[in-house]
């Protein structure tokens, strides 16, 4: 086990501590939800209620609560069959939430998000007023995302991130992923004999780059690779995470008390606004545009945004305000932000002057720098 220790530290009284369920520790391998399971979560909340830590609740668990009741033993491959499920399964899910929840004297609100909530400002600004609201009136937010209507979060699983950006609404203290592993290994402890679990790492380190991201389980659509971005882009809101299994005793309780349990990924110390967030790490990439040497230290030492006449080359099909990487002249990842042309455009306009095509190609305040302490650039999970 890793002895780093990542300044682990007691979280402070009154901040407020986000908890990730994932399905792969709620739910039965029949596809049932696991009453235990539900039981020990609410456990796990009400414990750091008890503690005087507001509370938000992420759960996942709505498309695999749908199956019994539509009669399907395992979950949908069409997106269809899955919206349908997670509509019939959020439901239920939610009964069973309020039920535990009253049993323990506590309300609970159902909270419906997608990770786009940062593109929109006003979304942004509403849903932040919203929780903070249920809890200043204790209420216990479960937040879940919208799986009925949002395509993409279904196929991908976001509720990992989707944890981390409750985290930066509310300003927490600790995001908290709970799933049915130790924590984050050098390997998949379900495979392999000789790994080593990461007790602690930084939120740029290289260990999370080489960690075994592994498969989900049949009920569930994350994984470990959607666990490290999730602490990736907590750590650029000032955040730390701990990734801890569920089944452990008071296992909120004691990562909230700074106990050495589960991997701790260190925060930055340096936080990114919500909208450069949300270009790193909730927009996936759909090209790539390379630049020559000028414009690597341009984007790099000056900040300057980049312009058509530093570009050399473009890869892949994307409109204007889509997500690109951008590759320095050495061939690395300098950083990631919204083009202001398709690739078409920018094929057209590489070597010539801005004003010769009617401006930047992307803008300093669209662009994040993902080199020399940026966020570390991830293709599998941003």
């Amino acid at each position: 086990m890793s002895t780093f220790d990542g300044g682990r530290h007691p979280i402070p009284t009154g901040m407020p501590v986000v908890i990730k369920a994932g399905s792969s520790s709620l739910v039965l391998e029949s596809g049932a939800l696991d009453s235990e399971a539900l039981q020990r979560t609410v456990d796990h909340v009400a414990d750091i209620r008890d503690a005087g830590h507001p509370a938000l609740l992420v759960s996942s668990g709505a498309v695999a609560a749908g199956l019994p009741a539509l009669g399907l033993d395992r979950r949908p491959r069409d997106v269809p069959g899955l919206q349908a499920a997670a509509a019939v399964g959020q439901g239920l899910l939610m009964e069973r939430y309020a039920s535990l929840f009253k049993e323990r004297g506590m309300v609970v609100g159902q909270v419906l998000l997608t990770k786009d909530l940062f593109a929109n400002r006003a979304q942004y600004l509403h849903a932040r007023n919203a929780l903070e609201r249920m809890l200043s009136l204790g209420v216990v937010p479960i937040v879940n995302e919208n799986d009925a209507i949002v395509v993409d979060e279904i196929r991908l699983g976001d509720n990992d991130r989707l944890a981390a950006i409750v985290s930066h609404l509310v300003s927490a203290g600790i995001l908290v992923l709970l799933t049915d592993t130790a924590g984050l290994y050098t390997g998949d402890p379900k495979l392999m004999v000789d790994v080593e679990l990461l007790s602690a790492v930084h939120s740029t380190d290289v260990a999370l780059d080489q960690v075994n991201v592994g498969r989900s389980g049949p009920f569930g659509s994350g994984g470990a690779a959607t666990k490290i971005a999730a602490a990736r882009m907590a750590a650029w809101s000032g955040i730390p995470t701990v990734i801890a299994d569920s089944r452990e005793q008071e296992v909120v309780a004691r990562a909230v008390g700074g106990e050495e349990i589960g991997t701790w990924v260190t925060p930055h110390p340096v936080k990114l606004p919500a909208r450069k967030l949300w270009i790193a790490f909730g927009q996936a990439a759909e090209g790539e545009v390379s630049v020559d040497l000028g414009a690597t230290r341009a984007l790099l030492d000056d900040g300057k945004s980049l312009l058509a006449v530093g570009v050399t080359s473009v890869a892949g099909e994307f409109a204007a305000e889509s997500a690109v990487e951008v590759i320095g002249d050495n061939g690395a990842i300098i950083g990631k932000g919204l083009v202001t042309m398709s690739a078409d455009q920018i094929r057209k306009s590489v070597g010539r002057h801005s004003s010769e095509v009617g401006g930047v190609v992307i803008h300093r305040d669209d662009f994040v720098l993902l080199a020399r302490g940026g966020p570390v650039a991830d293709r599998l999970t941003t």
